[in-house]
């Protein structure tokens, strides 16, 4: 096995390593969800947390962890006699993202069924985290099918499995771990608010610090062994700490007063229901137990909402979990503090997890209970934050917009991009057939997981064996094979494969008009908002989108094809207007953009969505007719099976009808601004299926 990474080594982190030392000293706490950017020794820091924990003692023989003082009276290895326990350390399982769900919650044992006749269990992962951690690495990645289950665990505290002819029940509280990128696409609300505290992480910008990581990580690799043992003897410390701080919890005062600052805050937050209440209660004990204290103090509350609010907070489905710091001062305020009992003065800065500078150097900071962005990575230490796609400086929101520089070749000046109208709830708009795409929400698929339709034989590798049709096609044959036994006779021939149906995850391509034609009348804020509507949905479908422009002369890939449905969003808000309309470069550029897509991944199938007025006013480079290019381009996207939409954005008393034109180029249906809403959008899945189907039915003959 080799050696991991030293926990007090790690450099910086503050807020990360003390959210991890909470749930060490009250695995109550609930779990911590690690989000930030790639390279920030996020799970580093997760999996060298198992060196701190104290040593679990199990009931020997037992696969489900039972405590020999309290065993589990349904264990399905019960009931156990009593006696003394074995001592084992403390687990880190790590779930990985495409595990399946057996693998997960555990399944029969198909060779002792098949070749013994017996029923029996095989436990999962859920099985083997019970009194240890379960880390899910990029948890926002995680299929929908195993976050049901991780759901139903987390709240009960138990895994139950039926299936198969197998019913078991055994005990699963774990602490539940999570790291992810944004970038990469946020996670469900209903498992979000499972985990107890969630923390922002980002790479230092001083160049000390970074020096002394780069340092700290090539030690470590050139000598992975001498490196954890020169932080020994700080593991040691902070090991010993945890123990005294567990040790000191049941003493710790929850006063009157701490209560209504935790109860005050969550309502002054409008967080929803009590967990976020409790939550903080328990962050706060802990907090006051790290420390050294049996009091809870305003500090105390004060940290466990930073910690424990941020994600639990009521936002827009794009927003950046945070929290307003100075309305947390001020509702804080308004209760005075309690006089402690009898009680020394507590060290306002205890040592942290680093004892001071560490064998290394310097560079760490203290561990302890420091304020929310203190130490080398506080914001006095950080540049101005940046816009996404300009580097400069970002201004207030309230700021008054810039003027924009006159496009070159657009035909006319540029306006300011505007702000997006309030966004709506959308019906869904799906891709017709059966693909074989990732798992998502949105069409109808051919999936590793969802409801059993059928069997067949395996064409190749067997995945999932379909029990019943192969103890159905192997039963004939049992005499002539020679049986004997209780178990079956089962040949390569016999076995079947499961054929299951599900939803998948498409790829949603946005090809939006930006000419002056759609500033015209306020109707950009419209669309903003018709785009934004649908990239929420987009959000809950769990689907790729993209984002393509067209201007002026030329058409831009706004949004590569991505996962994360927030850089989206905030491209569409930097939108500007103006110029002409090369609506023939915007369709060209999304075939280009599809057929990349089609090679990275063939079994994502696209949905074209174009929100446009029809209009075709320029033919940029291409030259010609500006209308004849783009009915050109739009029978060459039907000709490849794309199942498209064109949202006609045309207002006003005079129509031209050019949108529905290119609807019929494309294949696919026509849709107003209005007809987007959920209650006016009826029949339009039906539209979209009955006018691409034929397409996509030859597209399917020719592949195959």
């Amino acid at each position: 096995m080799s050696t991991p990474y030293p926990f007090t080594a790690v450099v910086g982190q503050t807020d990360l390593r003390l959210a991890l030392l909470l749930n060490a000293v009250s695995p109550a706490v609930g779990g911590v969800l690690v989000r930030g950017e790639k390279g920030t020794a996020k799970s580093t820091a997760v999996r060298a947390l198992s060196a701190l924990l104290p040593q679990v003692d199990v009931v020997p023989g037992c696969r489900f962890s039972c405590a020999p003082a309290a065993p589990d009276p349904a264990c399905p290895d019960g009931p156990h006699e009593p006696g003394p326990g074995a001592a084992r350390p403390a687990r880190v399982v790590e779930l990985p993202v495409g595990a399946s769900e057996d693998r997960l919650v555990g399944a029969l044992d198909i060779e002792r069924a098949l070749a013994e006749g017996v029923k029996a269990f095989e436990p999962g992962l859920l099985a083997d985290a019970h009194r240890g951690i379960l880390y899910v690495d990029e948890v926002n990645l995680l299929h929908d099918h195993l976050v049901d289950v991780l759901l139903d665990a987390a709240a009960m505290g138990a895994s139950y499995v039926e299936r198969e002819g197998v019913s078991v029940r055994h005990a699963a509280r774990f602490l539940l771990v999570g790291t992810m990128n944004p970038e990469e696409g946020e996670l469900r609300p209903q498992l979000l608010d499972r985990f107890g505290l969630t923390v922002e992480v980002a790479a230092s910008r001083e160049p000390a610090q970074r020096v002394e990581v780069v340092r700290r990580r090539l030690a470590y690799e050139d000598d992975p062994a001498g490196f954890a043992t020169r932080w020994a003897d700080d593991e040691h410390e902070v090991r010993a700490r945890v123990v005294a701080a567990r040790a000191l919890l049941p003493q710790v005062r929850l006063g009157d007063t701490a209560l209504l600052r935790i109860a005050a805050t969550c309502a002054g937050f409008e967080v929803d229901g009590m967990r976020a209440d409790i939550v903080m209660a328990r962050t706060a004990t802990a907090l006051a137990a790290w420390a050294g204290r049996t009091d809870v103090l305003k500090e105390d509350v004060r940290q466990a909402a930073l910690l424990a609010l941020p994600h639990r907070r009521r936002r827009n489905p794009f927003d950046a979990p945070g929290l307003d710091e100075d309305k947390l001062d001020e509702i804080l305020d308004r209760f005075p503090d309690e006089e402690p009992e009898n009680e020394p003065e507590p060290d306002p800065e205890p040592d942290g997890p680093d004892g001071g500078g560490g064998p290394d150097g310097g560079g760490q900071d203290g561990g302890g209970v420091p304020p929310q962005g203190s130490g080398p990575e506080s914001e006095a230490a950080a540049p101005p934050e940046t816009t996404e796609t300009t580097g400069a400086p970002e201004a207030p929101a309230d700021a008054p917009e810039a003027p924009q520089p006159s496009a070159q070749g657009a035909g006319g000046p540029e306006q300011a991009a505007v702000r997006a109208a309030e966004p709506f709830r959308t019906k869904m708009l799906s891709v017709p057939g059966l693909g074989e795409g990732a798992a998502g929400r949105r069409s109808r698929a051919r999936t590793a997981h969802g409801r059993t339709t059928g069997a067949h034989r395996p064409s190749g590798q067997l995945t999932k064996l379909h029990l019943a049709a192969t103890v159905h096609a192997a039963a004939p044959h049992q005499k002539a094979r020679g049986r004997a036994g209780r178990g079956l006779v089962i040949r390569k021939d016999d076995l079947r494969q499961a054929r299951r149906e599900g939803r998948e995850g498409n790829l949603v391509l946005f090809v939006v008009d930006a000419s002056g034609s759609m500033a015209a009348r306020q109707r950009m804020s419209a669309v903003k908002g018709a785009v934004l509507s649908l990239l929420l949905d987009a959000y809950q479908r769990r689907d790729k989108v993209g984002l393509i422009t067209f201007r002026g002369a030329t058409a831009e890939l706004a949004l590569p094809p991505t996962s994360s449905v927030d850089a989206a969003a905030a491209r569409l808000e930097q939108l500007p207007t103006g110029g002409r309309t090369p609506l023939a470069a915007g369709l060209l550029k999304a075939q280009e953009v599809l057929r990349i897509e089609r090679l990275r991944d063939p079994s994502r199938r696209p949905l074209l969505v174009v929100v446009t007025d029809g209009r075709a006013t320029s033919a940029g480079a291409l030259g010609g007719d500006p209308r004849e290019l783009s009915g050109r381009s739009a029978r060459l996207l039907q000709a490849a099976g794309v199942a498209s939409v064109v949202v006609d954005c045309e207002t006003g008393p005079v129509r031209l009808g050019l949108a529905g034109v290119l609807a019929a180029d494309l294949g696919g249906p026509a849709v107003t601004l209005d007809g987007l809403r959920a209650d006016s959008l009826a029949g339009l899945v039906k539209s979209v299926r009955t006018a691409v189907t034929s397409s996509a039915s030859d597209t399917n003959r020719r592949a195959a």
